[in-house]
């Protein structure tokens, strides 16, 4: 009988331990980590995108243009003549 009020007791005190829960001040600790987590990740992004636009926009300025004078070879040889 001792044994099984033990047990019970046991029970019943872990169970109270783990049903409180974080307190408000966890509660805020955790939110203000999330908050600072989810700024960092919307900045490394928009570094990320606007790196991307900068090197997107830096090729298309510094490709050559196709010019008729490289195509028109090119055209005469697909004709026979």
């Amino acid at each position: 009988m001792t044994k099984l009020f033990t047990i019970f007791a046991v029970a019943i005190i872990a169970t109270s331990v783990v049903s409180c829960g974080p307190s408000a001040e966890e509660k805020a600790k955790i939110e203000e980590q999330a908050k600072h987590t989810a700024d960092s990740i919307s900045a490394a992004l928009s570094a990320s995108l606007e790196g991307a636009m900068n090197e997107a926009t830096a090729d298309t300025t510094t490709a050559p243009a196709a010019t008729t004078e490289t195509a028109a070879p090119a055209a005469e040889a697909h004709t026979g003549h």
